[in-house]
């Protein structure tokens, strides 16, 4: 299995950063993306790193935000054969508090009808290889980032939020933003204990430069020192600040970067 950084805040190797999220997933029998960022990013990257969008077969969209599915139009203009996996929720209308009102940062709503695009409702088994969960009963242990995001009837609760479990010759978990809460997500995947988890933990709210509370930041630094086994690699909306104060509680964390790649 090999995983590409394709979109990402951050690059150490000259790539174009944009804050959002790609991930190209090679395995067995797939060339997965997941998510797509929110502009040309994942184009020229993809260039660059020698990624030929037109033959990949699956794409999974992990919520309904701009920064992880804004290009996806642009991308069905490339490629005509790829399912899209997607929650139906996703197209709702979502929003961000911002000190100007509410800005909108949702998906393009017209996609939603693109042959294309399989709408999910909750979990779903693609094949052997690949499957998605959502979190539907999310309580406990939600980020204090998630409070400036909303959507139609209030507080987003992120139903329109899932996760992709990958099983070849290592069981790997990709999230998006864990918006509901990395500890929550860990745990709604019970026995499947990953050999690496990947994403972002939205620990910070990038507009306003804020870190969520210490309290939190140690909850998740426990939560993952449980997992011995398991290699975390964080990025996106986890923050800089909240990453290195979990590299320095625990030793599986570690940053991907655009332009990183794994191989396993």
């Amino acid at each position: 299995m090999r995983i590409c950084s394709l979109v990402e805040n951050t690059s150490n190797c000259g790539m174009r950063t944009a804050h959002g999220l790609s991930l190209y997933i090679e395995t067995k029998n797939h060339r997965v993306l997941f998510d797509v960022g929110q502009d040309e990013t994942i184009f020229e990257n993809a260039g660059k790193m020698n990624i030929r969008l037109e033959d990949i077969d699956i794409v999974i969209i992990s919520h309904g935000h701009y920064d992880h599915g804004g290009a996806l139009g642009k991308f069905l203009e490339i490629n005509q054969t790829a399912r899209i996996y997607i929650q139906r929720k996703a197209f709702e209308p979502h929003f961000s508090e911002r000190p100007e009102g509410l800005k909108y940062i949702g998906l393009e709503p017209k996609l939603i009808d693109h042959p294309q695009i399989f709408l999910l409702d909750g979990d779903y088994q693609i094949d052997q290889e690949l499957s998605l969960f959502t979190v539907s009963d999310a309580k406990d242990h939600l980020s204090e980032a998630n409070n400036v995001l909303y959507d139609e009837n209030g507080l987003d609760q992120f139903e329109h939020e899932q996760n992709l479990e990958v099983n070849c010759d290592k069981k790997v978990l990709i999230l998006g933003c864990g918006h509901c809460g990395i500890i929550n997500i860990l745990e709604k995947a019970g026995n499947y204990i990953p050999n690496v988890c990947i994403g972002g933990f939205h620990l910070s709210i990038p507009h306003l430069k804020k870190t969520v509370s210490e309290s939190q930041l140690e909850a998740v630094a426990c939560k993952l020192l449980e997992y011995h086994d398991t290699q975390f690699y964080t990025c996106h909306c986890t923050g800089i600040d909240a990453f290195v104060y979990l590299a320095e509680k625990c030793v599986n964390v570690h940053y991907l970067a655009c332009g990183d790649i794994l191989t396993f």
